[in-house]
């Protein structure tokens, strides 16, 4: 008798806040502060290869191992990111520019979050803890880039400039 009332009680209350889950995640969702797009910085080649693909979609290398895929809304922090993430990973680089409204009608849904690391290397650059990034929850489909960006490096790796995104080197 007692487990029967507290399995009603139980099932009550999450009955009694579901709405309220659905309401905060679909504000988490939705808030995108300040900045109006989503950037994903991904490797040239792979992105070629995505496109390549009938019904392409693209998964970043570390997904299964973080679970989502990064992103950036703040242009001004996409050179900190990558020069701090990827100096080493040689070849051309792109950054493609989305919405949060865009990866939904893609069937994605996005999270903003604090920083994390993207596969076992850890998010602590300067400035890293200062503000919130779109956590993609699940893979890029062509459909919902908007604009595809060149990535401007130098020989040695660095990170410089986006073309339409950053200031020119």
């Amino acid at each position: 008798m007692i487990k029967e009332t507290v399995l009603r009680l139980i099932l009550a209350f999450a009955v009694a806040i579901s709405p309220v889950i659905s309401a905060a995640s679909e504000s988490n969702e939705m808030m995108t502060p300040e900045h109006p797009y989503v950037f994903h910085l991904i490797q040239a080649e792979l992105w070629q290869a995505t496109l390549a693909e009938e019904d392409g979609v693209y998964y970043p290398p570390t997904y299964d191992v973080d679970g989502f895929t990064h992103g950036t809304a703040n242009p001004e922090k996409l050179l900190v990111v990558a020069n701090h993430f990827y100096p080493e990973v040689q070849g051309d680089w792109l950054c493609l520019r989305m919405t949060v409204e865009s990866l939904r009608e893609s069937g994605v849904a996005t999270i903003f979050e604090g920083t994390a690391p993207v596969g076992d290397k850890p998010a602590d650059f300067e400035g890293s803890d200062g503000e919130l990034y779109p956590h993609i929850l699940g893979g890029i489909s062509p459909s919902a880039v908007l604009a595809t960006h060149n990535v401007v490096r130098t020989a040695d790796g660095q990170f410089v400039a986006i073309a339409g995104v950053t200031d020119s080197p």
